[in-house]
This record gives structure tokens, sequence and C-alpha cells, in this order.
């Protein structure tokens, strides 16, 4: 059965290799990425693959929340329901870590905006629904005053790892309460050092085989291995539920964290 699909970071990397495979599956695609011109080029090479189905771009800057906003008001005008959320979109290393409004951009991207998003989705997202958030192995505890912008992170690797820390600790906070009747919110590591532009760029390395993450990301996405697995996080590297950083089971570690992640909502809204 068709899917609904939402893919942020979609027009390169594990995002674009994704959206190929799914669309391949014939699903309906709806595209994220910040050039227009990107999407255009992914969205034709996924409309010339054989059996694929419909495909929507949305080109949105994720580093500023009211960006993620629009996107998510864009996308409620137009759809009722979404079967699949992917958060895919991430920031490893940048000339420029710190956002205008003042913010490490690895925490917009890859924790706060994914949040923000979500919560505005949840209407469209129905039990059967998922949402898969691209977590790593990388996970460092957060600095709660870097998360609210008030010191800086000099270091790419710890403001990445600590992102992404946050974004499972999200994960897990934001399933417990919906429980059977919401969506199932997962945290997937796609696997370490696969052969991403993020990848490339951050250690100057070619990577792995960038399928093996587009492969466990489709799983996540469709297969019933994942159906009941909401709250948990999957680490490819070992191919197998795991506990994630222990800070994401600690529920007052956890708790202060989201706090952080509104705070820097109700700031920017």
């Amino acid at each position: 059965m068709q899917k609904k699909i939402l893919i942020t970071g979609s027009t390169d990397g594990i995002g674009a290799a994704t959206a190929k495979a799914l669309a391949a599956m014939g699903h309906y695609l709806l595209l994220h990425g910040r050039s227009a011109e990107k999407l255009q080029v992914i969205a034709a090479e996924l409309s010339a693959i054989p059996g694929s189905g419909s495909v929507e771009q949305y080109a949105v800057d994720l580093s500023m929340i009211a960006s993620a906003d629009q996107l998510a008001t864009a996308i409620g005008q137009k759809h009722a329901q979404l079967d699949v959320i992917i958060n895919n979109a991430g920031i490893f290393r940048t000339p420029s870590p710190v956002t205008t409004e003042g913010y490490d951009i690895r925490f917009m991207v890859n924790t706060i905006t994914p949040y923000g998003l979500t919560r505005k989705l949840l209407p469209l997202l129905n039990s059967s629904s998922r949402v898969i958030n691209l977590s790593s192995a990388a996970q460092e505890p957060v600095n709660l005053d870097a998360l609210l912008g008030k010191v800086r992170i000099n270091d790419d690797f710890s403001a990445y790892a600590q992102s992404k820390l946050a974004l499972t600790m999200w994960s897990r906070d934001m399933a417990q309460p919906l429980g059977e009747k919401g969506p199932a919110i997962i945290a997937v590591n796609p696997g370490s050092m696969l052969g991403s532009k993020m990848v490339k760029e951050g250690f100057g390395v070619a990577g792995k085989d960038i399928s093996i993450g587009s492969d466990i990301l489709c799983r996540a996405a469709l297969s019933d291995e994942f159906a009941a697995a909401s709250g948990q996080y999957f680490d490819n590297d070992t191919g197998a539920f795991s506990a994630p950083h222990p800070d994401a089971l600690n529920p007052q570690k956890t708790a202060m964290v989201v706090q952080a992640i509104k705070q820097v909502l109700v700031t920017l809204s």
C-alpha cells in the first residue's frame, strides 16, 4: 500500500538514497531541502524511476524555527494525513556554526526544529504512522547552556554528538505519553561513517556504502518489526534495538533537555 512520506534533507546523502528507494516502491514523497535547485534535480531523478509515485518539493531552511513552522503549515494545508516523517536533515561541520538568531546550528537543525516540526505535524499522524529520527552512535551529555544559545561549543564533533543525544532523548520523551494512540517515534543510528557529504567533509574519508543507511530507514519506516518500537533506539552498527547513551534513559535529564528545547521554541516563536 502506498504511503505518504516526508523526508527532510532529501537532496543528497542518506536522505536522497532513501527517497530513491522509497520512490522505486511507489510511495508518495514529500521532499525537503534548503536548495530549490537541488530539490528540482532529485525530484526529476525520482520521477524517472519506473513505478514511482507523486513527488512534492519544499525548499526550507531548517536552521530557523519560523521556516520550520512554515513547512508544517504548508504540508498541513495540502494534506490531512501523513504516514511517515523521516527527520533526516542534519549538520556536522559548517563555516557558520551560529545561526542568525544566536543558536548553535547543530542543535537547531539536528534537534530543535525536528522537534518543533514533528509537534506541528502530529495532528496529521495516527496510530499506524511513524516518526523516524536520525540519531547517531556519536552521543555526548548535553550542555543545556549550549542548547539554549548561552555558550558556544568549539568542537564540531562534540556539538554534533550532543545534538544527536538530545534528539534521541526527545524521541523517547515524545513517544511515551502518546502510547499506542500515537505514531511510533523511533530514533535510529543509520550506521557509522557512511559515505555521506557530512562524513566526507567532516572526516575526509569516503565512508561506507550509503545504502546501509537508506536500507535501515526504509525498514524503520515500513516494516512490521518497527511497528511496536515507539520510544526505542535502533543501532544499525549492531543491527538491533539497544540502549542509547544512559542520559537518554534518565527521566530527569531528559525532562531538562526537552524543557530547554521548548524554551528555545517559545523564545523564537
